[in-house]
This record gives C-alpha cells, structure tokens and sequence, in this order.
C-alpha cells in the first residue's frame, strides 16, 4: 500500500506523478498565502456572524408591555440590519485589501487630518444651509441655498471617496497601541478593531421617576428634530409612567462599531478604543452580562472610557504630538473635609463640580420619596447651566441614569462610588492589559472592591 504524505515524498516514495504534481502545487500555494491576512478576515467573518445571530435577539420584543407604551418612538426605532448590510459587505473588502499598507506612516496620519478637516468642512456647510432654512427671513431657503448644497455635495462626494482608507488607517493606528499595550495574540488584535463612521442614531433612555435607573434604551432613527424628540419623551412618561430622554450618542458598540461624524481627531480615537473595549469585553463576564444590572452597566462604560481615554492618549502621543494632552493621571484624590475659603471673586463656574451636587441631591430627594419636589429642582438647575452657557435641553432621572454610567470622571455620577473605584484600580495596576484583565471576569462590584483593598494594602502603584 503507497502512504501519500509529506514524508514519503521527502524519502522518494514511488507514487503517481499526477498525485505529486498536485501535492506539490498545493504546498506551494500555501506557501504563498498571507496567513496573517486570512486570520484577520476569519475573525472579522467570525464577529460578523456572531453579530448576525445576536440581531434578532437584540431587537425590542413587540409583544412587551414596555414596547407597546412606547408609542409614536415604536415610528422611529433605527434599522440595524439594513445599516449592517452595507457595512459589513464594505468592511469585507477592506479587511482583505488593507490599503493602508500602501501609505508611509506620515503620510497615513495626513491621510486622516485631511480627512478629517474635509468632515469639519461638510459640516460647517450644512449648519449653513440649515441657517438659511430656519431663517424666517429668507422667502426662498431653496434658491439662496443652491450654491452652499452644490459645494457640500461636491465635498461629500469627494468624503465618501476617501472615507473607507480613513478608516482602515484609524483601525490600524488603534490597533498598533492596542498590541503594544498587550492586547495581542501573534501581533494581532482579536477582536480586530473596525470603526464605521456614520450619522448616528439617537437613543431614548427610560428611568423610573422614583430613581435613577436606566430600564430600558432603543435606538431610534438619525435626525429627529426637537419636537420629534419632544412629542416622543412626553408620550412615554404618560404611557408608562416613566422619565424618558432622547439623547444623542457618539459611538455604539454594535460591529462595525459606529462613530459619530466629527473632525475632532482626538475625540475619533477616543470612542475607536471605547467601542473595541466593549467588543472585547463580551468575551467576557464583565460585557456579557452588559446591562444586565445598573452596576454593571456603569462598570462596563467605566473600564471602557478608561481604555478609550488610555489608547487614544498613547495613539495621539505617537502618531500626532501636537494633538496629545497630558497622560492620563489615576492619582487617589483626597476629598478635604475643610471648607475652602470664600475668594475674593466669584468663582468660576465648575461644571463637573455643580453637576454633581446636582445628582447627589436629587438621589437625596427621591429617597425622601419627594420626587415633584427633585423633578422642580431639577429644571431649575438645568436653567442655571444654560445661564452658566451649557445648553442643556433637559436634565430628569434618565438624564442621569444615562450620563451617570460613564463614570471614568466626576459629574453626573453624583457619589455613585462605581467610577472613583474602578479609576483607583487603574491607579494601582502595572499595566492597562492587567487593569482590564483584572476587571473582565468581574459581575458584582463587591469583587471590584475586594481587589481594590487588596492592592491597597499590598501597596505599590500601577503604570
């Protein structure tokens, strides 16, 4: 019997010329293949099809209680499956090709500031055209607009042209200070990191009234005007007896994930990272259970800004130096139990710090079970920021229940102790692969603290 293998040929085995000649051929053809290529798009095909699976799971349930009191926001909710569609056939593509192998690396990073002031530009003009529509003044918005529309066209066009290279080299730049930061495997990042710039859809966040708790968030379309948005909050409250907000958003961590159209640079690698934490975190029991509770929300948005503020700092401290702020700094704060001295002067507004005076008193009154009395008070301080120039449309319990998740800074998380943990955490671990390897199997923010006493007695600080 002839035993066709790789080490009877190498011996010289008698076997059928035409058998050799295509073993041979295929050794030759594998020899040939970028396997480093074919691993990418296997992954990028594997998150793809877990994406596709998970989209019908992730869709509201029509039959709910819940879905049925949302009324006029069930006209608006955001088609995924159709947006998926085209980004995932373009993703493919790219994912094969990599064309940002063809720049030099200062060449790459001008590719992405010029793009990026091409964004800014398309911008300015729409919110000119917008003026001209709005301005009662004008008797024929259309006509006195026609040169603006023609010129952002013209830039849009050239936009969609350039936008695909764009994002492969943001992916890549990411994904470089990913896997020097120790989040490789054989010089890879999995899952890869793949952005979609896109105009993003809005979310309404539900809380009850006699707390600050988000139970529920549906993604509803682009674009709603402020009286859509209006008519759609006043229509849930009365349904379901609820606070209700239409917020916007700036990334969300569907895959690809979708980033809000801007040409603030720093801000783009920010949310790039953000949203890779979240892809990689659902590996994991941390991102798994996203949601699932309030605490792990905040703890899930929390590690996730950490890494997007971290990788966005490293990246921007390599590739656009005069962009870089000051690296992050973890340093326990000391809260002073003294009160400062009253200035001279008036103090200058704090938002962060009048913020969360906000919160914490409106966690006090409606423990008290006074919510009118929160409700009242806090309308009167959203009109003392807009005073203090932060325009604010609306500040209510699911303006916190939102905006209080991401607790990587002080404000809107009032004295939730959440974020001042898990920053600390951060202070007294070695490395950013270690803080997040450390927080990604927690569920209970009771783990975060137990972790955060040990280290603290252990002493030593983090890197």
């Amino acid at each position: 019997m002839v035993v066709y293998s790789p080490k009877a040929f190498s011996q010289g085995f008698a076997v059928p010329g035409t058998i050799k000649q295509v073993y041979q051929g295929v050794i030759t053809l594998l020899g040939k293949v970028n396997w480093g290529a074919f691993f990418r798009v296997a992954w990028w095909l594997i998150c793809a099809t877990i994406f596709l699976i998970a989209v019908p799971g992730m869709r509201p349930d029509t039959q709910s209680t819940t879905f049925q009191a949302l009324g006029q926001a069930r006209e608006y909710l955001f088609n995924f499956v159709e947006w998926e569609a085209g980004a995932l056939a373009d993703k493919g593509l790219n994912a094969t090709l990599q064309p940002q192998k063809y720049l030099e690396e200062e060449a790459r990073s001008q590719f992405v500031r010029d793009y990026l002031v091409l964004v800014g530009e398309i911008r300015e003009l729409d919110s000119q055209v917008e003026a001209i529509y709005v301005d009662p003044a004008v008797d024929n918005p259309e006509v006195a607009s026609a040169d603006l529309r023609e010129q952002r066209d013209a830039l849009r066009a050239e936009q969609q042209e350039k936008q695909a290279l764009a994002e492969a080299i943001i992916q890549a730049q990411v994904s470089e200070l990913l896997v020097d930061n120790g989040f490789g495997v054989t010089g890879q990042v999995l899952p890869p990191v793949t952005i979609r710039f896109a105009q993003l859809p809005t979310m309404l966040i539900v809380s009850p009234r006699d707390r600050i708790e988000r139970i529920g968030a549906y993604t509803l379309e682009y674009g709603l005007t402020v009286d859509q948005r209006e008519a759609i909050e006043a229509g849930v409250d009365s349904e379901m007896g609820v606070s209700s907000l239409v917020v916007p958003i700036g990334g969300l961590g569907f895959w690809p994930a979708m980033l809000y159209e801007t040409s603030n640079l720093p801000y783009v690698f920010e949310v790039a990272a953000h949203e890779w934490t979240h892809h990689y975190l659902t590996f994991y029991p941390l991102g798994f259970n996203y949601g699932v509770t309030p605490e792990l929300y905040t703890m899930n948005e929390t590690v996730a800004s950490i890494v997007g503020t971290e990788i966005a700092w490293a990246v921007l401290d390599r590739y656009y130096p005069d962009l870089a702020p000051e690296p992050p700094d973890y340093t326990p704060q000391e809260t002073s139990s003294t009160e400062p001295a009253t200035p001279e002067s008036p103090p200058v507004f704090d938002y962060r710090t009048e913020m969360r005076e906000t919160r914490i008193r409106v966690d006090e009154l409606l423990a008290e079970g006074k919510i009118g009395e929160a409700e009242s008070y806090m309308e009167a301080r959203r009109q003392v920021f807009v005073a203090n120039g932060y325009q604010i449309r609306k500040i209510n319990q699911a303006y916190f229940a939102f905006y209080g998740a991401y607790a990587d800074q002080p404000g809107a998380t009032g004295s939730d102790p959440i974020g001042p943990a898990l920053r600390e955490l951060r202070y007294y671990s070695e490395s950013l692969h270690e803080y997040v390897t450390l927080v990604r199997g927690l569920t209970r923010f009771e783990e975060v603290q137990a972790i955060l006493e040990e280290r603290r007695t252990g002493g030593g600080q983090g890197g």
